[in-house]
């Protein structure tokens, strides 16, 4: 067993974590490719993934009460073995129904990973330690959106869909096994919590009226609806309207995860120097310039990948530099129920998420601009969240000089 603290640790933990992700990111250029199949509609395609967003955030509000009574590995180990099975379900799929049943089913086991993620962390590390950790953490899961469309688009290209759902459920085994043999059980005994629907709700309640929870969790909400809006029509957008290969899909997305790796070591680089809240507002006004070009561009019929893809990648850098803060703040006065905590975080950001992709799919216009107006709207969201909410109830040891006065 590694120790918790160890780097290689924090490596295995990214790639635990980084299974929810790849299971949208790999996908993706398939989606066009699953419709002529199925002979469905863009919506329909995308309710695959909106569908996926909202097992995943009903599944974490279960999944974290259960690690703080039965430890993370339990739980975590489950969840990854009922993704597995859902995987094999999707690759079986004979009809779009069935495929949104399985990618449901997906959702409700990969929820663990991410959720037991960020529990761990706040089990191992003081608020402000986390705050850099979740930023590494996030930096070595950037390799997951850099790699996995790339791998999507050469399944599609050269064999068939549903051999991406056979490639997750293999690296869900190996997960598996990675958890159960190479980490040790983070949570201690005197921390753990009783799996009463009462006392759920006791903590649950307690965690919900804390206004710096809200404040962080809200800003981090409005964010993950970006990024998610760019998730949900990037395929159709770059594919369908702008005519980019299936197989070059993935290099597109990967300059964007590329942008969000430089916003995680700049979020890193900058901790020494700046406070957690300051290095926030930066990425915010990051986030807001990005989705304001792009939204600019689609709106003077300024059609290109190109017009998508790099002010998407400056979104993701002001995302590589928001997440990190939002994440330790939001469980910064949770250290005894993280996992419950991190489980509302996570049911709120993808809630966000899920609403901000289906209304790309409903709205979807056959130009960038819908996908680009809601990106810049979830920005702006993320800003009014900061400026009404974090300033005023900031975690301890995250405010900037002067703020957290009422």
């Amino acid at each position: 067993m590694l120790a918790l603290t160890s780097i290689w640790t924090t490596i295995l933990l990214a790639a635990a974590v980084a299974l929810g992700p790849m299971a949208i990111d790999m996908y993706l250029p398939a989606l066009p490719q699953i419709g002529a199949d199925f002979n469905a509609g863009t919506d329909q395609v995308q309710f695959t993934l909106s569908i996926y967003l909202i097992g995943f955030a009903l599944a974490q509000l279960v999944c974290g009460p259960l690690a703080d009574r039965f430890g993370r590995k339990p739980v975590m180990i489950g969840g990854m073995l009922l993704f597995a099975l859902a995987s094999i379900g999707c690759a079986l799929a004979s009809n779009i129904e069935s495929l949104q049943l399985f990618r449901f089913l997906q959702a409700l086991g990969g929820s663990a990973g991410p959720v037991l993620g960020r529990a761990v962390v706040r089990d191992v590390y003081t608020p402000r330690e986390a705050a850099k950790i979740l930023a590494l953490l996030a930096g070595m899961m950037a390799l997951a959106p850099a790699v996995a469309p790339t791998l999507g688009g050469f399944i599609v290209a050269t064999m068939d869909w549903h051999w991406i759902f056979i490639v997750m459920a293999v690296y869900a085994l190996v997960m598996v096994a990675v958890i159960a043999f190479g980490i040790p059980e983070p949570l201690r005994p005197e921390n753990r919590q009783p799996f009463r629907f009462c006392h759920l709700m006791r903590n649950y309640r307690r965690i919900s009226t804390d206004m710096t929870f809200i404040g962080y969790t809200l800003t981090s909400a409005a964010i993950y609806g970006g990024l998610f809006a760019f998730l949900s029509g990037s395929a159709f957008v770059l594919i369908d309207v702008l005519g980019v290969a299936p197989e070059h899909f993935g290099l597109y997305t990967a300059i964007t995860a590329a942008g969000y790796l430089l916003g995680n070591m700049a979020s890193i680089r900058l901790a020494g120097r700046y406070l957690p809240d300051q290095i926030l507002l930066y990425g915010l006004a990051t986030t807001l310039t990005a989705g304001a070009t792009m939204t600019l561009l689609a709106y003077h019929n300024i059609y290109s990948p190109w017009a998508v893809v790099l002010p998407q990648a400056l979104f993701m850098a002001g995302t590589g530099m928001v997440l990190p803060q939002t994440m330790a703040g939001a469980l910064a006065n949770h250290p005894t129920m993280a996992g419950s905590a991190s489980a509302l975080l996570g049911f709120i950001q993808m809630t966000a998420a899920s609403a901000a992709g289906a209304l790309v799919g409903i709205l979807h216009d056959g130009t960038p601009l819908v996908m680009a107006t809601i990106i810049a709207v979830c920005a702006g969201l993320g800003l009014i969240g900061y400026l009404f909410l974090v300033q005023r109830y900031p975690a301890p040891g995250f405010e900037a000089q002067g703020a957290g006065s009422n």
